[in-house]
């Protein structure tokens, strides 16, 4: 928004066109401003106000309007200096309006893609093939020397507490708390680890084995299927899906309708992109 910048006359002839516009029935074509010829309608005026950045909503009804009515009228009165537009103004708005009326084409098609039932189809259709996912929940004590782990082992083997064996030996960060892991799944560790892991019944300890880590001995607490998210967990990510689905299939559908031409390999050079001299 333009500031610092007064026009003699425009937030005064605003105002009043305003207060007279109070006592009839508003439409978009309703003339909010004058400048010269042209007229400034409340439906500019709304479209203006529908693009200022966020922060400006800490503002009343009252400083906006009369700021976006002042800021079209400044802007027109500048635009009309211009007695030759340039090129590349009428290509930035071609290219402005095409994605305008796109957008609302995209929009038009967003908002009947998804249903309820289009959602649960789509959630199904995400598990349908999908198997279970195994979580596990495992205990470990790392040692330096395969010695310390047979040691270690055996210790558990003639009944002590592996947490106990864990806090005693362990040289790894889950030390302090008895070697606990928490709940991890297929992919999560080493594969040297895992593999020793999923070897094992609940309750089972592991042989000493070793990584790149050193010597381990482990054993599985508990196993779980890893549960499945709902469907409202994951109702943004299937409407975003649905959405662009539906958006593609439409492209394919218009561009199979219509005769479509783009430029053949080597046609043009790239770098083209970047000239903006084509548009003097």
């Amino acid at each position: 928004m333009l500031k610092h910048v007064t026009f003699l006359g425009s937030a005064a002839l605003s105002f009043a066109l305003a207060t007279s516009a109070m006592g009839q029935d508003v439409t978009a074509d309703t003339i909010v401003a004058r400048v010269g010829d042209t007229e400034i309608t409340m439906g500019e005026v709304i479209i203006a106000r529908a693009q200022l950045p966020q922060q400006y909503n800490q503002f009343p009804d009252s400083v906006l309007f009369e700021g976006v009515v002042d800021q079209l009228i400044q802007q027109q009165l500048l635009a009309d200096v211009l007695e030759t537009v340039p090129s590349r103004i009428e290509l930035a708005l071609q290219n402005e309006r095409r994605a305008m009326l796109a957008g609302e084409v995209i929009t038009a098609i967003t908002q009947t893609a998804v249903t309820e039932e289009a959602l649960q189809a789509a959630y199904d259709a995400r598990f349908a093939n999908a198997d279970d996912v195994s979580e596990f929940n495992a205990s470990h004590l790392l040692v330096e020397t395969e010695e310390e782990a047979i040691t270690a082992k055996a210790r558990i083997d003639e009944g002590a507490e592996f947490a106990d064996v864990a806090r005693d030996v362990s040289t790894g960060p889950t030390g302090p708390n008895g070697g606990n892991l928490g709940w991890f799944s297929a992919g999560a560790m080493v594969p040297e680890f895992e593999t020793a892991i999923m070897a094992l019944e609940v309750g089972e300890v592991t042989d000493p084995f070793q990584t790149q880590f050193g010597w381990h001995v482990a054993t599985l607490n508990e196993m779980r299927v890893q549960p499945r998210p709902s469907l409202d967990e994951l109702r943004g990510e299937l409407t975003s899906e649905l959405q662009e689905a539906a958006v593609t299939a439409r492209l394919d559908e218009l561009s199979v309708a219509t005769e479509v031409t783009k430029p053949a390999e080597g046609e043009f050079d790239p770098a083209l992109i970047n000239n903006l001299d084509l548009l003097d």
